[in-house]
């Protein structure tokens, strides 16, 4: 009896990859969703459940990168839809992942429409390579500017919100600003708490159309 199709998630931060997989669930009622945290829980996953009929990767983990965990399931898994979610507005990091020999990019400020769309594509056995400004999202220059202050929150949450924003993990933002990963997540808890988000997910949806600026432009 073959093992049953499923969609693979791997995301280092839990809530990230519980909202991608609930979206998933919703979407694809009939298909199980896994769930995993850490690169090396990927290949003895797929040993003993099978190839995955869809994978969807964060590009940014905790030891860098994807890029070579692409490779290993392109190689283990030559069946399978393999898509890079990421925040990242470089667009070299698109063309990077196109190199290694993933199926799709999505990016993360996707509507969720969007998102769909792109899932559906894979699993037809369609490409799916689609800048963020593109199709029918608003273009970033068109967006509504808004500061911390008037999403209620502080100038360090600000900052940290915009490095969510851009698909950063908790780890790289502590990194960045020289604070300890508990510190982030307090500061995370609170961003999701004043934005009325649950997920990452959900808090980049609520600020689709809108620009996060730290600092008000000077006047002259």
């Amino acid at each position: 009896m073959s093992p049953s199709p499923y969609a693979l998630v791997l995301d280092d931060h839990p809530l990230v990859a519980r909202g991608v997989a609930e979206f998933l669930r919703s979407r694809l009622p009939l298909m199980e969703v896994a769930v995993a945290g850490r690169t090396e829980d990927v290949l003895p996953l797929v040993a003993e459940r099978g190839a995955p009929a869809i994978a969807l990767i964060d590009f940014w983990l905790a030891e860098g990168a994807a890029l070579g965990l692409i490779a290993e399931l392109r190689q283990h898994c030559p069946g399978s839809a393999l898509a890079v979610i990421s925040g990242d507005d470089d667009p070299n990091v698109m063309e990077r992942v196109r190199q290694a020999g993933a199926h799709g990019f999505i990016h993360k400020q996707a509507p969720p429409e969007t998102f769909a769309r792109a899932v559906e594509a894979l699993l037809c056995g369609l490409a799916w390579f689609e800048s963020p400004s593109s199709g029918n999202q608003p273009l970033r220059n068109r967006d509504l500017p808004v500061t911390p202050a008037e999403l209620g929150l502080s100038m360090r949450q600000g900052e940290i919100l915009e490095l969510v924003l851009q698909g950063l993990p908790n780890k790289r933002i502590a990194l960045q600003y020289n604070l300890s990963e508990s510190t982030v997540k307090e500061h995370m808890s609170s961003i999701l708490m004043r934005l009325g988000a649950r997920t990452r997910v959900e808090a980049i949806t609520r600020l689709r159309g809108r620009r996060l600026v730290l600092r008000p432009p000077e006047t002259a």
